[in-house]
């Protein structure tokens, strides 16, 4: 064994065993073997780098770029709420649900896209159920992988399929890993269900992710929004009705602070002072007049609620305002400012002296030190940032920015993910179209991007990249390959694709599928000659193993990407996907034996 060999074979271990120890953050890992096997000269200096410009993160940084303008126009909401209603709920129904159409899309589309249009839209179902997102996000991902490996739109099974056809052998057509990838799919789903949910992380992860679940909860809990809370029905003949709330004059009449409307079964937050009041709306708010004093108004308080009390919806945020030392606003009340109609904000309550105050709000005059729970829409909220009376503390994370986007977010992405799908250019060149065709149509801004990035799963990615470029290069693969190949000598075929498929399945922890099918196919073909077998059948036994990426983050890219969303660690996925990787080994040797005649 020559020294590059032992070099990177000695980087390969150690930074194994560091990945599973976890004693240092893996994107550290990853940028110190980079570094290491760029000093050592295993690697060219542009092969050293490589990595951040290569295929897989630019197409992360495309998708990710596209799944935030999703988010910012509220269509990953939409999305989460639909998948909502498909779920019910349940936790066993909502892995199901999560997994069937990932595996749904990933026919039909590249894996990392696939995830990047389902990641935000899975977070905003996790915040909508109150589950934790380690409850789905593994799901996700490894659904995306399952599809995959039904279908010969994924890149490992593209690549052996090549291999075939520069061999004059006959390639693999769309559908032909159907009779094996179906059955993994249904069977890795049914292994979530059954066993994989059970071994799932339930705690929240830290970060953005868990601050947008809890920031909604934390302000309601905090201004006690729920204690005073009054619910009154608007009778026939009320003063009130046909007025606006403006010129109801609502606040100095009824003491109520009013937050929401429900009319005809549907709710409207964050009320404008011109909404006009109907007979039989139903008006929520803070505050609870006596009964004597709302039936002279024609108004008959409810005991019960006819909805779920919630301050927010998809265009409604929740928002913490402060009085800055200088601002124009102490000493003067909210009425005297036309707090509303200057700010298009509803204060929903104060907080002053350690205490919430939520009486009278409205003629109460403002000091220094009170802090403004405030409801609205998010790009109002935004505006606050330019006031100088007024700092923000606190803003909803899970905000829609620019809902009157939302149709032309929808054109591009679909186009995008359309052209992609077609094969005709490379993924990461039409996905990155499509994230700069959003920024210039002003779906999303620049600082969006740098805010929202997940920039772990990038340094992760480029940072392994190296690796496997000297694996490859300094001919430890190859070693290793002819190794195992000369230990199993004349074994039957069934054995041989067997010790192939491990090959791969180990290969694409460290080199990933796509890298891994590159340096295989040949050998399946080779092997397939000597032993006298079918040549696309073990070529399909590799391809299909490429894909057994789910005992590792490392495995496939989308892994990395719920990996920080989800809060998982690498033992969470060597629990729960090494045991799907052997039935699905297990499920791709029977399909080969019955499907191909390998025996």
């Amino acid at each position: 064994m020559d020294t590059p060999i032992l070099l990177t074979l000695i980087i390969t271990l150690v930074a194994a065993a560091l990945l599973i120890s976890e004693k240092l953050r893996p994107d550290l890992v990853a940028v110190a073997v980079m570094v290491t096997l760029g000093l050592l000269g295993l690697v060219t200096p542009s092969e050293t780098f490589a990595g951040f410009s290569g295929s897989a993160v630019m197409t992360i940084l495309g998708i990710s770029i596209i799944s935030v303008a999703l988010h910012q126009t509220g269509i990953t909401h939409l999305l989460g709420r639909v998948m909502s209603r498909l779920s019910g709920g349940s936790d066993l129904r909502q892995i199901l649900v999560t997994m069937l159409i990932a595996a749904a899309l990933s026919l039909f589309m590249n894996n990392i896209a696939a995830v990047g249009v389902l990641l935000p839209a899975v977070m905003s179902l996790t915040r909508q159920s109150q589950t934790s997102p380690s409850r789905l996000m593994m799901p996700l991902a490894y659904g995306t992988i399952l599809g995959g490996m039904a279908t010969l739109l994924t890149t490992s099974n593209i690549i052996v399929s090549g291999a075939l056809r520069d061999a004059g052998f006959q390639p693999f057509g769309l559908l032909d890993f159907m009779p094996i990838g179906g059955p993994i799919v249904i069977l890795g789903i049914a292994y979530m269900l059954i066993f994989g949910r059970r071994m799932l992380p339930t705690a929240l992860p830290d970060g953005a992710a868990s601050r947008a679940r809890q920031l909604r909860k934390e302000l309601g809990r905090l201004y006690e929004l729920d204690t005073n809370l009054c619910e009154v029905e608007v009778l026939p003949g009320s003063a009130l009705a046909g007025k606006t709330i403006s010129a109801g004059k609502w606040a100095a009449r009824t003491g109520l602070n009013l937050t929401a409307l429900v009319r005809q079964g549907q709710i409207i937050h964050s009320l404008h002072p011109g909404e006009i009041i109907r007979t039989g709306d139903h008006l929520i708010g803070n505050g609870c007049p006596p009964a004597e004093e709302l039936s002279t108004l024609g108004l008959r308080q409810l005991d019960r609620p006819t909805q779920e009390r919630a301050f927010t919806d998809q265009g409604t945020i929740l928002g913490e305002l402060v009085l800055s030392p200088h601002s124009n606003l102490i000493g003067r009340s909210l009425k005297e400012v036309s707090f509303r109609e200057k700010y298009n904000l509803n204060v929903l309550s104060v907080w002053r002296e350690s205490k919430p105050v939520q009486d009278k709000i409205s003629d109460l005059p403002l000091r220094f030190g009170d802090a403004l729970l405030v409801q609205g829409a998010a790009s109002d909220l935004q505006l606050v940032r330019k006031d100088t009376n007024l700092i923000l503390l606190e803003e909803d994370p899970d905000a829609v920015l620019k809902p009157g986007k939302q149709a032309l977010a929808a054109v591009i992405t679909l186009f995008t993910l359309g052209l992609a799908s077609l094969g005709s250019l490379p993924v990461a060149t039409v996905v990155m179209a499509g994230a700069v065709l959003l920024l210039l149509t002003g779906c999303l801004e620049m600082r969006d991007i740098y805010q929202s990035m997940e920039w772990k799963a990038i340094f992760l990615i480029a940072g392994m990249w190296p690796l496997s470029t000297a694996i490859r290069t300094t001919g430890l693969a190859d070693l290793t390959v002819q190794t195992i190949f000369s230990a199993v000598g004349q074994a039957s075929p069934l054995l041989v694709a067997a010790v192939m498929i491990f090959l791969a399945f180990i290969l694409t922890q460290v080199m990933s599928g796509q890298v891994a099918s590159l340096v295989l196919a040949p050998l399946a073909l080779a092997a397939a000659s000597q032993l006298n077998v079918d040549p696309r059948g073990m070529g399909m036994g590799v391809a299909l193993a490429c894909s057994l990426a789910f005992a590792t983050p490392f495995g496939h890219p989308v892994n990395i990407m719920v990996m920080n969303s989800g809060g998982y660690r690498i033992r969470d996925y060597l629990r729960i996907g090494f045991p799907l990787t052997v039935l699905a080994y297990a499920c791709i040797l029977l399909g080969l034996w019955y499907f191909w005649g390998i025996s």
